[in-house]
């Protein structure tokens, strides 16, 4: 028999994507109003992996992956989605959004991303939100499953996502005295 036991806090990270670098500098800085001090900050990367968001956004999308210091309990996730959609709303025009942010957890097993659409592979957490296991980590490294996003299954993103895995497990160690 299994015994319940409270999981390890978990490390949010954030992509944030715009055809405009300066919204996603604004973003970032509201992010980081709603959830503290980022610790790491990746550089502007070219998002042209697909052309989904062209409509929406046009072309020359970028996005800054982003992770945060403060640790935070994994069943939160569906609250920071619900807080990205209003961060993304409240910068809305004309119908369209002029920033996306792709909320998820980093935790020493896996990285899962929130999501406003369910599907097989996903899990409903509550209030429209599904949680989408997109990478695990074995072996040293974050390896994609066969409903990975492209991006997050390309080595630029499991890399950085490497590197955010790191600071994290620091932080999981025990402070010595």
């Amino acid at each position: 028999m299994s015994r319940p036991s409270e999981p390890k806090p978990a490390k949010p990270v954030m992509s944030v994507m715009s055809g405009d670098r300066a919204r996603i500098v604004s973003a970032l800085e509201a992010l980081s109003q709603r959830f503290g001090r980022i610790d790491f900050l990746s550089e502007f990367l070219p998002f042209d992996f697909t052309d989904y968001y062209e409509k929406e956004f046009g072309k020359g999308l970028e996005r800054r992956i982003a992770s945060f210091e403060k640790l935070v309990p994994p069943d939160t996730l569906a609250d920071i989605k619900k807080a990205t959609n209003g961060l993304e709303e409240a910068g809305a025009a004309g119908g369209n959004r002029r920033v996306n942010i792709d909320p998820g957890l980093l935790s020493e097993f896996n990285f899962v991303l929130a999501t406003g659409k369910g599907y097989a592979h996903r899990v409903f957490l509550r209030d429209g939100i599904w949680a989408d296991l997109t990478l695990i980590y074995r072996g040293g490294d974050f390896l994609p499953l066969e409903w990975t996003y492209p991006d997050y299954a390309g080595e630029s993103i499991r890399n950085i996502l490497k590197k955010i895995r790191l600071k994290y497990m620091y932080q999981l160690k025990p402070v010595k005295s």
